[in-house]
């Protein structure tokens, strides 16, 4: 798994810009919660989708850019969370123990 921090707004941006041509998937992890760390270990266990840029959010950390991702893609805040951006829009987003690669997979196909 190729995971790409994500900290800024900027960063923020350009997910939004990249996910026109590409599928970005965002994770938003909490250090302190061990359903977290195993949906985390659970991804890693398994390849990342070819074309598919995976961005890790410690929201511990970044709590006010997990509320910024929450607004601009109009979805109620979960920790642990993923969600897929594709055009600029949520297309999928699940939580906790539903957070599987094989789904994430299959939703990114069907962009």
């Amino acid at each position: 798994m190729n995971w790409i921090e994500l900290t800024s707004e900027i960063q923020l941006t350009g997910i939004q810009e990249l996910s026109r041509t590409r599928p970005q998937v965002i994770f938003k992890h909490s250090t302190r919660c061990s359903i977290s760390s195993m949906a985390k270990s659970r991804l890693e266990r398994h390849e990342q989708p070819d074309a598919t840029d995976f961005y890790l959010l410690d929201l511990i950390r970044f709590r006010s850019l997990s509320n910024k991702i929450a607004d601009n893609f109009k979805v109620n805040h979960e920790s642990p969370q993923v969600l897929l951006i594709k055009n600029n829009s949520c297309v999928y987003e699940e939580s906790h123990n539903g957070i599987q690669m094989n789904e994430i997979t299959e939703q990114i196909i069907r962009c």
